[in-house]
């Protein structure tokens, strides 16, 4: 039926089920977050607009609110034209229902996307919001210099340990994928940090497949690179993925209620790649201050 782990990571224990594809539900709780994910997408080519489709068609029976996109979310171009058909267009029946996007950077944009409004990045190529019980981030990873390092540090610390946090960006720190695979520079300036701070779950994108990985230091990674683009076959076997799917484009789903975050990948057809539910990690409290 289900598949338990329980996981314990030095003073972390996580618990996750991953569900099977017909007995997996979202619960649709009135005050949890939902959102969507993507990644690798903004090509304006055919599949970028049957995953959209498939996003549209997929909001009538979970209606999130905002989307979080991993990064190169236009290629080849930032012409006004290349905003119109790479996003406008595709997601245009989101547009017009009130999803709101919020934009990360990914090693094809160009970074004057930080301005572009409908991407709500605020500005910045890296910045912050909550929404109901979660903090989300979105970071450069193209440029990870001491500047953004000392904000995240300040961001995180700030968050406090009552909410999920939530980090997104376009290298992965953990990736199975043939081409690039696992960000390990990257990995060894902001995971000190992710941990730290206690940080719940990471999505990413870059190599163009869909992957979980196995929970690495009591958090939750998942790449989403195959919202548009497609490494057929990319994936390679290694010990660190949980579920992988590279044969055709994806995008996920996800629902944040109170401890537990309900996920589901589909594919621009509409088949359930993923689902599961994870539980919150339970963290050690913080040490009370100590007199002098």
């Amino acid at each position: 039926m289900r598949k338990h782990l329980v996981l314990i990571a030095g003073l972390v224990s996580v618990f996750f089920f991953a569900a099977r594809a017909e007995e997996f539900r979202f619960p649709l709780k009135s005050n949890s977050v939902k959102f969507a994910a993507i990644g690798d997408m903004g090509t304006g080519d055919a599949p970028q607009y049957e995953v959209a489709k498939q996003m549209d068609s997929a909001r009538q029976n979970f209606p999130y609110e905002f989307v979080i996109m991993l990064g190169d979310n236009i290629y080849g171009g930032s012409s006004p034209k290349d905003f119109e058909r790479k996003f406008e267009k595709p997601y245009k029946g989101l547009l017009d229902g009130g999803v709101k996007f919020y934009a990360s950077l990914g090693n094809h944009d160009n970074p004057n996307e930080r301005f572009y409004k409908p991407f709500n990045m605020n500005q910045s190529n890296y910045y912050s919001f909550k929404k109901g019980n979660v903090h989300f981030f979105a970071l450069d990873s193209n440029y990870m210099d001491a500047k953004q390092l000392a904000w995240l540090e300040k961001e995180l610390q700030a968050a406090g340990n009552g909410d999920w946090k939530i980090c997104f960006f376009h290298h992965p720190l953990y990736s199975s994928g043939k081409l690039h695979g696992s960000s390990i520079e990257l990995r060894s300036l902001i995971e000190p940090l992710f941990v730290k701070y206690g940080v719940d779950a990471v999505f990413s994108g870059h190599d163009h497949v869909y992957e979980r990985i196995k929970p690495e230091k009591g958090i939750y990674y998942f790449n989403e690179g195959s919202s548009g683009q497609l490494r057929e076959g990319g994936l390679a076997s290694t010990g660190i993925t949980d579920k992988g799917f590279d044969t055709d484009r994806t995008f996920m789903l996800v629902e944040i209620a109170g401890d537990e975050m309900y996920f589901e990948a589909l594919s621009r057809r509409g088949a359930v790649v993923d689902s599961g539910e994870l539980r919150r990690p339970v963290r050690a409290p913080e040490p009370a201050p100590q007199r002098k």
